[in-house]
């Protein structure tokens, strides 16, 4: 099918470019496939950082993950304190596994994040042992400049959403560069190379995932 074939031939063109610049990078079609992927990554993993992403939560890795006895290190559950939260993240920075995803993906491989507190880029480019880091063929972008209007255009204003942070990007649809305390496109970061001292997995999963 022609939509099977572009998402197979973007993916692998994506996979080949985060290959040059020295990430871990593989491409699978479905969503089993990816959860699979992760599971045989945290091989050997007992903390595991999760960091606020919905394309996670829908593979359906975390539950797996506890059948296993990991350690989850989620700052989101509704159960903890706001200084629990704060404990949370910190442990992110240190934990044997991350796994999360990215805002965009460009073309040329680099991945294109932007962030509210900047605990999610801190952990994805130094402090764990490993990082994994899943796409959908959604978050492919042509280059930087794509990246950012997606961000502003899409990302943004469906994390505000689901945060349910009244931030004016909800009204309007699109980010309107605020200045609330609540804003969370504070931290922007582009990850040009993999960092000299980060073991980062990227997969690029052939369906739409997350924001």
């Amino acid at each position: 099918m022609p939509k099977n074939w572009h998402k197979e031939i973007l993916a692998q063109k994506v996979v080949d470019a985060l290959k040059k610049n020295n990430f871990n990078a593989d491409y699978v079609p479905t969503k089993e496939a990816a959860k699979q992927k992760i599971l045989d990554l945290i091989e050997g993993s007992n903390s595991i950082g999760i960091v606020g992403s919905m394309t996670v939560v829908e593979l359906g890795v975390l539950e797996e993950m506890e059948k296993d006895g990991k350690e989850l290190l989620n700052h989101a559950l509704a159960t903890l304190s706001p200084d629990e939260k704060m404990a949370v993240r910190r442990k992110q920075l240190t934990c044997d596994c991350l796994i999360c995803s990215t805002n965009a993906v460009t073309m040329d491989g680099k991945l294109v994040n932007v962030d509210g507190a900047g605990n999610r880029v801190s952990a994805m480019i130094f402090g764990p042992k490993k990082v994994i880091v899943v796409a959908g063929i959604n978050k492919i972008t042509k280059d930087i400049d794509a990246a950012m209007e997606r961000i502003e255009m899409y990302a943004a204003p469906m994390n505000n959403k689901r945060l349910k942070y009244a931030n004016p990007c909800i009204k309007a649809g699109i980010c309107m560069d605020c200045t609330a305390d609540t804003r969370i496109c504070n931290v922007t970061t582009i990850l040009r190379k993999k960092p000299m001292f980060t073991d980062i997995n990227i997969i690029i999963v052939g369906e739409e995932l997350g924001y």
